[in-house]
């Protein structure tokens, strides 16, 4: 079967443009009736008058055009309009039916228990109604929704009720993808905010009954998102109302819809016995970022879906320097750098990479990637290392000034840096176009007082090889620790480029890459006795956290077998490091953490070997257990130093000192056999940030039983806190029992697979999160995730096609395990129906 690919270099202008729209809805379960008017007029920019409507899975019921009855024959994927009828301008009006019940894709309008949800983005809206479904067309919306829901909602303001009415105008002009309409039995959590000009707005979480106390810390973080956004890009909130729903039952996080947010159920709801001091600090960056799309999204929105880097590169860019300024610069940049590694650089090296800005997809949904988000931001961060705060302040005010209500392109976004701050970023803007991680390789030199630093830079395995347009951030130190030279950015554009720094009284050591300021792979000469110095003096967080990392992985890739084969420079550097109270709790966390099985199977394939994620594995517990037993005697004190006695609270402080108090008792747990530390730690947690670690623990020392029952009668009827339940056993299952044990939770009464946070809890976990376990050497784990694939992907596409990416590492790992995962895919490939979703992510991976 062979689906239709779309390129960039096809894109050709709307034939028509929309003045308005008008869209009636009498919601029913499973004959919903939509009825639309929508005004067009012809778009000068276009060539041609032809018009085709977009539409899936509905039942056209009437249609007119100018007031006059038209017969068509709308096929799968739309309706063709008759050229003849409609001129320079004309209007449309249509009804269809469709299912809401049915549409188990949840893409369109969905039901989620009872209650009636919409997901347009990024092409949703046509199983809606007939639509131009392309963010390059904006209008505004007036939608009026009949029924019996107690709460019926959409975009904007409330305009009109009316006798089983309610009506909604939204007067901004917005792209389809950004429609949204709920209704259902809901309760408002409310509150209000003032503008910087003195505006009032109002402001609301509707949830389920029940759900209102866990919505505070959402609310805080909307109200706090408002004002920093304000604060730092002079953007205020621009409608009289902003609506929050939580929706059990969602493909992604959130959605930006205007003035209408649609936010997974998981990234509001939270209190201290549910939620983790993760899940806060997640909610508090997601409520931001789809806040922050309120400028960055739906006042500026893309041009076409191969611009969607533009967006969402750009708001995660916002949410992650919010997140710096609430909770700490360094250790969110730790965080960030630890995702991008983790899934972008593993998609930049495997047969899924591809540009910030793609040129073709077959499903654009296949694209909502890590190369799109966070490499995205990494590039916006690029550009504001190179111009300076000043300078990107300059350039995002004129970006707002200049493109408010248009649909843009990354080459508006460029010239606007240009425009602003007369620089030439016409080497930059490569990072948008080409795909791939650059490697920058580092040559050292030291005479006569003058330090000399060569950078060259190359592209493994890269079709086009032109240089791009580098910033790194440089200190030198001298070996005392105190600082010779404060850090500089040096711009790498040539292949190869020497800067040399004079004056200096003795050789200097170089902290190269600080802040990590480009998404690079940075190759350097470096002993093991250099990484101890840098963690314990670079005055760069970043660096001083990336050298205890490079050291750890350094020693991980050697599959130590025994606690005594761990060398004791590191072991003395991680205990110092732990126990230095001049640290931040959530550093110290951080930078003795164990590096992922990922990391270790990169690292040991750069020495130019071949992973075995199960020996690697059991190289990670070697090395807990050698720090552990370093720190022994310091332990206790370490764990009761962290604790936070009193009421809890999601502050960055306090969720430092947790973070680090269930470091130590991963410890103290190592030490023990019968993991007495971790069952005291869960009998005694107040919260879940204490007591779902501690479950952890005691399910990978295969001590959980009890526990696992008590903490399942204790919340099987909170959804979100029985995701973790799966989990925690999905993930900290030993890799000899793990597939079993998936194997056994598929058939649990609970496992309600078709809900995408269940099948994520479970599934997604296990081959993410259990890599060992996965890879299990039967090829069991590959089975097992084959057969849940063909299973959901005719009734979930867009889930079905993400969990399919657990595959696309196969190529690294030995010859057994590459037959055993091709062979699976394979399997799924095999299925006649298999969706364009799923199609297109597994035959790019296979190759």
């Amino acid at each position: 079967m062979t689906d239709q690919t779309i390129r960039l270099e096809d894109y050709t202008p709307a034939a028509y443009l929309i003045e308005s729209v008008a869209l009636d809805f009498h919601l029913h379960p499973s004959k919903t009736t939509v009825t639309s008017k929508i005004a067009f007029k012809a778009n000068p920019a276009a060539s041609t008058r032809a018009l085709r409507l977009d539409g899936e899975a509905l039942t056209l019921k009437w249609a007119k055009i100018n007031g006059e009855s038209v017969a068509l024959n709308p096929d799968d994927s739309g309706v063709d309009l008759p050229e003849a009828l409609l001129g320079e301008g004309f209007t449309w009006e249509c009804e269809v039916e469709i299912n809401p019940e049915a549409n188990t894709a949840l893409d369109g309008l969905y039901m989620s228990n009872g209650m009636y949800c919409t997901q347009c983005e990024a092409q949703g809206f046509r199983r809606i109604t007939y639509y131009l479904d392309r963010p390059d067309v904006m209008t505004t919306f007036t939608v009026r929704i009949h029924g019996d829901q107690p709460v019926r909602l959409s975009n904007g303001n409330e305009v009109a009720r009316g006798e089983g009415f309610v009506e909604w105008h939204d007067p901004w002009p917005k792209p389809s993808y950004l429609f949204a309409l709920v209704a259902g039995e809901l309760v408002a959590y409310s509150d209000s905010f003032t503008t910087a000009s003195g505006r009032e707005v109002a402001l609301n979480i509707w949830v389920r009954p029940g759900d209102e106390d866990k919505c505070a810390y959402a609310m805080d973080s909307l109200k706090r998102a408002m004002k920093w956004d304000e604060e730092a890009y002079g953007r205020e909130y621009d409608l009289d109302l902003f609506n929050i729903v939580a929706v059990d039952d969602f493909n992604m996080g959130a959605m930006e819809n205007k003035g209408l947010n649609v936010f997974n159920s998981r990234l509001v709801l939270a209190s201290p016995e549910t939620a983790t001091d993760a899940d806060f600090a997640r909610i508090e960056s997601v409520i931001a970022h789809e806040y922050f799309h309120n400028w960055t999204g739906n006042r500026i929105t893309c041009r076409d879906w191969f611009q969607l880097c533009l967006k969402e590169g750009l708001t995660v860019f916002r949410d992650q320097h919010f997140t710096k300024d609430m909770r700490g610069e360094a250790v969110k940049r730790i965080e960030d750098v630890m995702a991008l590694r983790g899934r972008q650089f593993a998609e930049d090296a495997g047969p899924l990479s591809h540009p910030p800005r793609p040129n073709h997809y077959v499903e654009i949904n296949n694209f909502y990637t890590a190369t799109v988000y966070e490499k995205g931001a990494e590039v916006v961060g690029m550009l504001r290392t190179l111009v300076g705060p000043e300078g990107f302040r300059k350039a995002t005010d004129l970006y707002f000034a200049r493109h408010d209500g248009q649909a843009c392109t990354i080459e508006d976004w460029i010239k606007v840096f240009e425009d602003a701050t007369g620089r030439d970023l016409g080497q930059f803007a490569r990072w948008y176009t080409l795909a791939g991680t650059p490697r920058v390789k580092v040559k050292e030199d030291f005479s006569d007082g003058t330090y000399t630093l060569t950078l060259s830079q190359h592209m493994p395995n890269a079709e086009d090889m032109a240089p791009r347009h580098i910033p790194v951030a440089v200190g030198l130190l001298y070996p005392d620790g105190t600082e010779a030279v404060a850090t500089q950015v040096l711009e790498l554009t040539e292949p190869a480029q020497s800067f040399a720094f004079k004056g200096l009284t003795m050789p200097p050591i170089a902290s190269i890459l600080r802040g990590f300021s480009a998404p690079v792979v940075l190759e350097r000469e470096m002993d093991n006795s250099l990484r101890a110095y840098l963690l314990a003096h670079d005055s760069d967080e970043f660096n001083r956290w990336e050298a205890g990392r490079d050291y750890a992985l350094d020693l991980l890739a050697g599959l130590p077998a025994d606690p005594a084969h761990i060398e004791g420079e590191f072991l003395t550097a991680m205990a110092r490091t732990a126990l230095d109270a001049g640290l931040a709790p959530a550093f110290r966390a951080m930078a003795t953490a164990i590096p992922g099985e990922a990391e270790v199977a990169r690292k040991i394939m750069e020495n130019g070997g071949t992973p075995d994620p199960v020996a690697i594995h059991k190289a990670r517990e070697v090395m807990n257990l050698a720090m552990a037993q370093t720190l022994a005697d310091d332990l206790p004190a370490l764990y009761a130093d962290m604790a936070t006695p009193g009421a809890y609270s999601p502050d960055a402080e306090a969720a430092g000192k947790r973070s680090q108090r269930n470091r130590a008792l991963s410890w103290l747990t190592a030490l023990e056999e019968d993991a007495s530390s971790a069952q005291a730690q869960y009998d005694a947690a107040q919260n879940m940030t204490e007591k779902l670690p501690a479950l952890g623990l005691l399910v990978s020392k295969g001590k959980g039983e009890a526990a696992l029952l008590a903490f399942y009668d204790q919340w099987k009827h909170a959804p979100l806190v029985l995701d973790k339940w799966f989990s925690v056993q999905a993930t900290r299952a030993a890799p000899e029992v793990a597939v079993e044990t998936v194997r056994s939770l598929t058939t649990h009464p609970d496992f309600n697979w078709k809900n995408p946070n269940r099948f994520r809890a479970l599934l997604g976990a296990f081959a993410i999160g259990n890599i060992a376990g996965f890879h299990d050497p039967s090829g069991a784990g590959y089975e097992l995730v084959a057969d849940w694939l063909i299973r959901l992907d005719p009734v979930n596409p867009q889930i079905t096609a993400r969990m399919a990416t657990s595959f696309e590492s196969w190529r690294q790992y030995s010859a057994a395990r590459q037959a055993q995962m091709r062979a699976a895919l394979e399997r799924v490939l095999a299925v006649e129906t298999l969706s364009k979703n799923t199609r297109e992510i597994a035959e790019r991976i296979l190759g």
